[in-house]
């Protein structure tokens, strides 16, 4: 079954570990506001850290009250990292199985180019087209994300 797909980018100005922990900072997760009828993040909280991060797990619990969970999948901080997203409570869990985030980070002398990039897995072919327009709001909440961030970080140059 066919995924679905999309990616946003932004210059921070910053280098690529203090974003990457940032990720790591369970505080500043309520930043994502969401968009439209896609809920934010109310709270976060470790089901798991490990030491070496991969393996951590990340229990969200949305602006709505839908819950969720993300696994800390892959870990190079200065380059990329990867996370699972899954064990959606409904409806989202009806529609899709798990969502994998990436981050990929390419660093100049003074900021780092980020990308985060999206895979949704829709949990039936029928599913698919309910799950693209939630993708739709998923990317303009990212964009909004990335900028919330742009602005936070231009202070920790």
């Amino acid at each position: 079954m066919n995924p679905i797909r999309f990616s946003c980018e932004a210059t921070l100005a910053v280098p690529p570990e203090p974003i990457a922990q940032r990720i790591l900072d369970l505080s500043r997760w309520s930043d994502f506001q969401g968009y439209g009828g896609l809920p934010g993040i109310r709270s976060a909280e470790f089901e798991r850290r490990t030491p070496e991060i991969v393996g951590s797990r990340i229990r969200m619990t949305n602006t709505d009250g839908s819950t969720h969970a993300e696994e800390i999948v892959e870990w190079e901080p200065r380059r990329r990292l990867r996370l699972r997203m899954s064990d959606f409570s409904p409806p989202l869990s009806k529609l899709a199985t798990s969502f994998d985030e990436t981050w990929e980070f390419t660093a100049t002398a003074s900021e780092t180019q980020v990308v985060r990039s999206f895979v949704l897995h829709p949990r039936f072919g029928w599913t698919r087209p309910l799950l693209g327009l939630i993708s739709i709001l998923l990317k303009l909440a990212i964009a909004r994300h990335l900028r919330a961030i742009q602005a936070a970080t231009r202070g920790e140059a």
